[in-house]
């Protein structure tokens, strides 16, 4: 006998809201509960948009639907997931899944009292291409990622680092099995007032090193994960979704190989995976805990930053003046 599709609600009507409603949509497993934002105008447009319902409170999406997805500004995902959640709602709440590692505290508490799902949003997880790389991990030592952006208005009250770098953290962390032991970062405000670039060296335990690069003032996207291990180099394009690899045989030929890559939306993945949670109550892929550990990292890495920050702030201060040089204009 075939499940009855889950009723599912979207909480934020932004341009990742808006998302998630086109995904939930074409999902033969969701039914659009409905939308709900606190601007009620932007709410009733999205409605209208995507043929659903619009709610006016976080009551009537606990009325009308059996599962939310959480796609608010950042600083407001505890006080609308508690709540959700409080009314006995399933969640998927967008990353980061909270402001600072307390509140993300205070979702899974709520999550555990509940019983609830709580799946956060690291939908690089689902990427087809990283499952690939993923099976082919056997000791990584040194891991390259850049992930570029050009600049958007969207997503402002939080740094760069919370806004992009968080998806390869958590990559990192499933891949290594780790928290690292070392951290130097370097940031830069260049078009708001957060850091809009960032370069962070990790040092894991066992030796393996990641240089992480994100910029959302870059003129080009780029969205790249390599790493090299024994006797291989491995390449992914999660843009592309494409999953590279050169290997050495004990012969010392060279292997270069294209992995299949079976292409999807990592969005649509993501989603059906917490159908399946909510429907089976099994463990989401990236559930509280794994979201935590990205946000306590970046957080090392934002405390990183600002050390740098004062560092560099204390060397042009006492620096001479630098007389203007027209010439090297």
């Amino acid at each position: 006998m075939s499940q009855s599709p889950i009723r599912i609600a979207v909480v934020g009507a932004g341009v990742f809201g808006r998302n998630h409603l086109r995904v939930i949509r074409e999902t033969p497993a969701a039914e659009l509960a409905g939308v709900y934002d606190a601007d009620a105008q932007r709410g009733a447009a999205a409605a209208s948009e995507f043929g659903c319902r619009a709610f006016h409170s976080l009551e009537e999406v606990a009325a009308g639907a059996q599962a939310a997805i959480v796609a608010v500004p950042t600083v407001s995902h505890c006080e609308v997931g508690v709540r959700l959640m409080d009314a006995g709602l399933d969640v998927l709440v967008e990353k980061p899944i909270a402001v600072n590692v307390e509140e993300a505290h205070a979702l899974m508490a709520q999550a555990a009292r509940r019983g609830r799902v709580l799946q956060a949003g690291h939908l690089e997880r689902f990427n087809p291409a990283v499952e690939v790389a993923r099976s082919l991990i056997t000791v990584p030592l040194f891991f390259e990622i850049h992930r570029l952006s050009v600049f958007s208005p969207r997503s402002l009250d939080v740094d760069v680092v919370s806004d992009l770098m968080i998806h390869d953290l958590d990559i990192l962390l499933s891949m290594t099995g780790a928290a690292p032991r070392e951290i130097r970062a370097a940031g830069i405000n260049v078009l708001s007032g957060k850091a809009d670039i960032a370069n962070v060296r990790l040092a894991f335990p066992g030796g393996c090193i990641a240089n992480l690069t994100a910029s959302r003032v870059s003129t080009e996207r780029v969205r790249k994960l390599r790493f090299f291990q024994p006797g291989q180099y491995v390449s992914v394009d999660y843009a592309k979704q494409e999953c590279f690899s050169i290997s050495v045989t004990p012969q010392r030929q060279i292997v270069p190989r294209n992995w299949p890559v079976t292409r999807s939306e990592p969005l649509k993945l993501q989603l059906e995976s917490f159908l399946e949670c909510v429907a089976t109550r099994a463990r989401p892929r990236v559930d509280g805990a794994a979201a935590t550990q990205a946000l306590s990292l970046a957080a090392d890495i934002q405390r990183a930053i600002s050390e740098h920050g004062i560092e560099v702030a204390a060397t042009l201060a006492s620096a001479p003046p630098i007389a203007w040089d027209a010439s090297k204009a």
